[in-house]
């Protein structure tokens, strides 16, 4: 890929950034707008009734939704950055076939977030049905972030929105049998691909990660504790509240189930 059609991504999605923030200010101005009114005129909610509060309600929603797409299109835009650097640090070592095949890698590592457009980005949650990711199943405001592996059966182009499955829902879930959920894009992570080994990415010693667990569907926060020699080599990997005797047990994750952790992720 060409630093032309770098440079005009990036351009594109801080133009969707922009547009996005400036939608938002619109909401909050008129929330500022309301609650003034409010805390001037508190008669107006026995008069108005359900009517005004319910426009309030409406206008948070909106700019909730807004916020978790600015978050989505952020995510995207520093993946988009990194790409960047990191094609512009390969040009000056070597230009030469390394840089392609580790470009390569990180576009199938990234998937949702790869350097492309937001057309782009669409195509490729589309292209996710049937395969299991990584999803968080927890709202933003939650005390602790909930990660499992689950299935996907549809993706809304509209809503950018995931329709998954979890397959395996633990013992103590309600009717011990399988859930949907339906997350924001920004709510879920490819896995790297079980058959291509060059797309996962080479952590390195003292990364830390999102992995799943041995012997569960959930995922938690590690430690890289070797980096790979190999492609195709499993990560040795240390768990967080994983402590066994003092000390935190190394366990082996197949590369296929370890994904980036998401910033500001709470466990």
């Amino acid at each position: 890929m060409s630093n032309t059609v770098d440079t005009a991504t990036i351009l594109e999605l801080s133009r969707e950034l922009d547009k996005l923030r400036k939608e938002q200010e619109g909401f909050v101005s008129e929330i500022n707008r309301l609650h003034k009114k409010l805390q001037s005129n508190p008669e107006l909610v026995e008069k108005s009734g359900d009517d005004l509060l319910g426009k309030l309600r409406e206008l948070y929603q909106k700019a909730k939704e807004l916020t978790e797409n600015e978050l989505s299109v952020s995510n995207t835009l520093i993946t988009e950055l990194d790409s960047f650097m990191l094609q512009s640090v390969h040009r000056r070592k070597d230009g030469s076939e390394q840089k392609k095949k580790r470009m390569k890698a990180d576009s199938d590592m990234s998937r949702l977030s790869p350097a492309g457009s937001m057309r782009s980005q669409l195509e490729l949650a589309a292209s996710l049905k049937g395969e299991q990711v990584a999803a968080r199943v927890t709202p933003d405001g939650a005390e602790k972030h909930e990660w499992f592996v689950v299935k996907v059966i549809h993706f809304d182009r509209e809503a950018k929105e995931f329709e998954v499955l979890d397959e395996e829902p633990g013992d103590d879930e309600e009717g011990g049998g399988q859930r949907k959920y339906k997350l924001l894009m920004s709510r879920i992570i490819p896995f790297p691909k079980r058959n291509d080994p060059t797309s996962a990415p080479d952590y390195p010693t003292g990364r830390h990660v999102l992995a799943v667990y041995p012997g569960t569907t959930a995922l938690y926060k590690a430690t890289v504790v070797t980096h790979r020699k190999k492609k195709t080599d499993d990560y040795l990997l240390e768990f967080d509240d994983d402590e066994e005797d003092g000390s935190l047990p190394q366990r082996t994750v197949p590369f296929h189930k370890v994904v980036p952790l998401p910033e500001g992720h709470r466990q």
